[in-house]
């Protein structure tokens, strides 16, 4: 189901129209039509309006049932032996982003096209 059907099945159940969205959110009721029609997609800051809208937790906006859904297992058997899934090499990935978020972008571009081409040249 699409976002914008589930949002507009949601409000429908609970008897709101889409002014009473409009009020409560701050959203234009054409938006509010806009994206039960699926025409426009909503932001996440969006979605947490209509939630407090319709007085529900987020995750139900997100999914059908009574609870969240389960965590999803990020690393799978097979992804063990990948780099990052150490302690050490998670730390080092840890301050490579340190460094990089005080780097400006013209510092940032220079070093990622210099790993770019580095990595290219060691898998030939």
């Amino acid at each position: 189901m699409q976002i914008g059907q589930r949002l507009k099945t949601l409000r429908e159940e609970k008897n709101f129209s889409q002014g009473t969205i409009e009020k409560a959110t701050g959203l234009l009721r054409c938006y509010v039509s806009r994206v039960e029609n699926g025409h426009t997609v909503p932001t996440v800051e969006t979605l947490e309006k209509w939630a407090r809208a319709l007085d529900m937790p987020l995750y139900k906006v997100m999914y059908e049932g009574d609870e969240p859904p389960k965590p999803r297992k990020l690393v799978s058997d097979d992804d063990k032996g990948l780099w990052g899934n150490s302690k050490k090499e998670a730390s080092e990935l840890s301050q490579l982003q340190r460094h990089l978020a005080k780097m400006d972008a013209k510092q940032r571009t220079l070093l990622l096209g210099f790993a770019a081409r580095l990595a290219r040249h060691v898998a030939k």
